[in-house]
């Protein structure tokens, strides 16, 4: 066993705690990372908030990147020294999810509660989503990892575990957007902000950004929408119309808000789909007329982590980054301290960052 630091929650809606707990060496198919950075997203506010429920006590923690410095057995493909992305898409790759190409939606069971994580004195410590890397060492199977060029900076690389990967993928991968379509964005945060980019990297014709912060509208521009339309408009769908001549042909719902969910349709053209990526709280409900959808074709898809096939989608990502056309750098607001995990959460709460992101 080795001693890390983690960020543990040891109660719904109560600060997080930086202690030592201890981390096993990598298992059969494992592998061992250091981190360097580790995004924080909202997912995780969340979950540590009690609104998905959950084991605790829990390190969560999902978006982040580093080096790897152990293997476990059976393992290809990757080596120690290696600079790499970690996800929460752990794959068995056998059941019928992962046959289908559908590895965000693997079948098989993970229990977080007998993972490589124990408390400093050996009791129960929940690995959250499969990572808790809200910790200064992972050990995480060797399906959630992509190998990144040696000289990307980490912090910038850890943005694409999560959230870009959850935005640009819903549009590519979910929406199957083609050029020359519009697009309605409802949320323009971290995840919101990479399906604006995801549209204007796929060739949109028209982005509409849809918030509640005209702050917020005026960064989505930076990021490729064309226009913004306030939520806290009168009837916000009849200006993001207007806007684009027409209903649009996806709407991507990026944040976890059922009287979002209530909306969107109503931005929809003929044939469009809503593209549901946000995750509200459990309990929370929406309402729609089914007969609007089946007289004009429309439809509605659940999207997690963006359908993300992350060996296929990572690289040409990283590519992007490369060649300057997906812009990660500039989604960061802020730089932390793991010990200064609890003000960068509340940073993040207040909802005027983009990501903050803690560096080791």
């Amino acid at each position: 066993m080795t001693a890390i630091k983690a960020a543990v929650c040891h109660a719904f809606g109560t600060p997080l705690t930086v202690e030592t707990v201890a981390l096993r060496a990598p298992d059969m198919g494992e592998i061992e990372v250091k981190l360097d950075a580790v995004a924080i997203c909202h997912s995780d506010i969340s979950y540590a908030e009690g609104a998905w429920g959950g084991s605790l006590p829990a390190v969560y923690g999902h978006e982040a990147a580093g080096r790897i410095t152990a293997l476990g057995g059976g393992t290809t493909g990757f080596q120690v020294g290696d600079s790499v992305i970690v996800t929460l898409i752990r794959a068995c790759g056998t059941c019928p999810a992962c046959a289908g190409g559908k590895p965000t939606i693997c079948g098989t069971p993970y229990d977080g509660d007998k993972g490589p994580l124990t408390t400093a004195d050996g009791g129960k410590l929940h690995q959250a989503m499969a990572c808790g890397a809200f910790a200064e060492k992972v050990v995480v199977d060797q399906s959630q990892i992509v190998t990144i060029p040696e000289d990307m900076p980490k912090d910038a690389a850890a943005l694409i575990s999560c959230g870009v990967i959850t935005g640009v993928g819903a549009v590519v991968n979910a929406a199957q957007l083609r050029a020359g379509q519009d697009v309605v964005v409802i949320g323009a945060g971290g995840v919101g902000l990479n399906a604006i980019q995801g549209a204007r990297i796929a060739g949109a014709r028209r982005i509409v950004a849809v918030d509640m912060s005209e702050e917020k509208l005026e960064i989505a521009k930076q990021f490729g929408a064309t226009d913004g339309v306030l939520a806290t408009k009168s009837s916000p769908w009849r200006a993001a119309k207007v806007a684009l001549g027409r209903g649009a042909d996806a709407v991507l719902v990026t944040v976890g808000a059922a009287k979002a969910y209530d909306d969107a349709p109503k931005y929809l053209g003929y044939g469009g789909k809503v593209v549901m990526v946000g995750m509200p709280a459990v309990g929370a409900s929406s309402t729609y007329e089914a007969g609007n959808f089946a007289a004009v074709g429309q439809s509605m898809i659940g999207s997690k982590m963006g359908d993300t096939v992350i060996q296929r989608d990572i690289p040409w990502m990283v590519d992007l980054y490369q060649q300057g056309r997906l812009k990660l750098d500039e989604l960061i607001s802020n730089r932390w301290t793991l010990e200064q995990i609890n003000e960068a959460i509340a940073d993040t709460k207040t909802g005027s960052a983009k990501r903050n992101v803690i560096v080791f």
